[in-house]
């Protein structure tokens, strides 16, 4: 069967909401994404339209999310586009929703600590709560003294890819 698969960068806009159904557990939140381009006139970006959608997160994932994400987080969505119909009084409706295969938070907005649950049977994996509390993040970068630029200068890069370089584009323009 196809299915539409996509992947949504955004921010979590309400409470996440972790219910037991017939069908399993879930984990429901809405989300919205807004597109945005670069203006040349005002030399920042602006925004675009704004996508809201409905991300429904069953099982193991819904639980996960449940105890790792809020309101206000900025979050990757990958999943399946699915469209839900039903009966109001206004007459047929329909509403687009996302069924989550992974949720995470978007690193390129923050940092986060990653805790495995633990598996029934195995050893406890899981720092105790306190001590998972108890870290606390750099105050500085260790980075900020390093050079985010190439070491050799073009001429390295020159030697590592030569069609890089050069008066031809890096994608060919297909016509």
């Amino acid at each position: 069967m196809y299915e539409t698969s996509l992947h949504v960068v955004g921010n979590v806009v309400d409470v996440p909401r972790h219910n037991r159904t017939a069908n399993g557990s879930v984990t429901n939140f809405r989300m919205a994404s807004t597109s945005r381009r670069w203006d040349e006139e005002t030399r920042g970006f602006v925004d675009g339209a704004t996508l809201w959608i409905d991300v429904a997160c069953w099982g193991e994932l819904g639980g996960n999310v449940a105890r790792s994400i809020t309101k206000g987080d900025p979050v990757l969505v990958v999943g399946n586009l699915l469209t839900e119909s039903w009966e109001s009084e206004a007459g047929r409706r329909s509403s687009n929703r996302i069924k989550a295969v992974a949720v995470g938070l978007n690193l390129a907005r923050g940092w986060s600590a990653f805790t495995r649950p633990a598996r029934a049977g195995s050893p406890a994996a899981v720092p105790a709560a306190e001590e998972a509390q108890a870290e606390v993040p750099p105050t500085e970068d260790p980075y900020a003294d390093r050079s985010t630029d190439y070491i050799g200068g073009e001429s390295t890069l020159h030697q590592a890819d030569s069609d890089v370089i050069g008066d031809r584009e890096a994608v060919p323009v297909l016509t």
